[in-house]
């Protein structure tokens, strides 16, 4: 519960971004094995002047999730070339090549270590580099799955396992601990046991919906089809949801602790702390909702969202 969870869950997704790199350079990167940490700081793309061969990157970007383990980072760019701006690209280098701005300090998600990476005249071949969002050269199932949403996903399933962190951490406590006040102990109040069934019946709805959504999408993956919008938007829809049911779960096994919730050595505590900081994250916004109405009434969401 102390973050650490969402620091392994974010690296399911480097896969991703480098399949999109030319074969030759894939092939490099995983020559020694699969265990290869990629770290990213794609915003906002920093002008890099074009030079023979490739590029110069400079800048500094930021919420670069578990940079401090990485073997390798990557930064969006946006080529120059005088006037002229290419389209916006990611260029990757060893991490040695990029310096590691300790920012991280928040209240929640230590663990993600997302620092900013600051580059100074870091020059990329072009076969290190790929357009942004560019189709993936590797042909397998997984990269045909809607890759903004599994984005998404890595950020929400940290949550899921923070709510249920939770409600494990309270039930340990409640049977054993009197209140000072001379009141029963947590699991002996009948208010105590309504609300702790219905935060445990929500998180369980909330992860079934989130699954569904995924086998539902999987399922037209394997079939060689394309994944239809309305299923992508479950995805969005179910994601969202789920970062924001699992931290009301969260917060109420920390109301229903009292006052040993407080301390920043509870687990409690730190799992409040954790998913509320997934919450913040700009694919957990209220316009996931809007978006995700909009096509419930047939309508077209906003650019971006699928």
């Amino acid at each position: 519960a102390d973050g650490s969870a969402g620091w392994v869950a974010s690296f399911g997704m480097s896969p991703v971004y480098l399949a999109a790199l030319p074969l030759e350079s894939i092939a490099k990167v995983y020559a020694n094995g699969p265990d290869v940490v990629f770290a990213g700081g794609i915003f906002p793309p920093q002008p890099a002047e074009v030079v023979e061969g490739g590029f110069v990157v400079n800048g500094r970007w930021k919420y670069s999730s578990g940079s401090l383990g990485s073997d390798i980072v990557g930064v969006g760019i946006a080529p120059k070339s005088g006037d002229t701006f290419g389209l916006p690209r990611i260029a990757v280098m060893p991490r040695s090549a990029i310096r590691i701005d300790e920012t991280w300090d928040t209240v929640g998600l230590l663990g993600t270590g997302s620092h900013d990476l600051v580059a100074e005249h870091v020059r990329v071949s072009e076969e290190w580099t790929f357009v942004r969002g560019g189709l993936p050269n590797l042909d397998e199932a997984f990269f045909r799955y809607p890759s903004l949403s599994f984005a998404t996903q890595v950020l929400s399933v940290v949550s899921l396992g923070v709510a249920r962190a939770a409600l494990d951490a309270l039930a340990d406590m409640a049977s054993g601990r009197v209140s000072v006040t001379g009141a029963p102990a947590i699991a002996d109040r009948p208010l105590a046991q309504v609300d702790i069934a219905r935060a445990e019946a929500e998180l369980r709805a909330v992860r079934a919906f989130f699954y569904e959504s995924i086998d539902r999408a999987w399922d037209y993956v394997l079939a060689g089809d394309a994944v239809p919008v309305a299923a992508t938007n479950l995805l969005r829809l179910s994601s969202t949801h789920a970062t924001r049911v699992a931290a009301d779960v969260a917060r109420t096994a920390q109301m229903l602790s009292g006052m040993s919730g407080v301390y920043n050595d509870s687990p409690l505590a730190r799992c409040v702390n954790d998913a509320h900081v997934v919450t913040q994250h700009a694919f957990m916004g209220d316009i996931t909702y809007q978006n995700a109405g909009a096509m419930f009434f047939g309508k077209q969401p906003l650019p971006g969202y699928l």
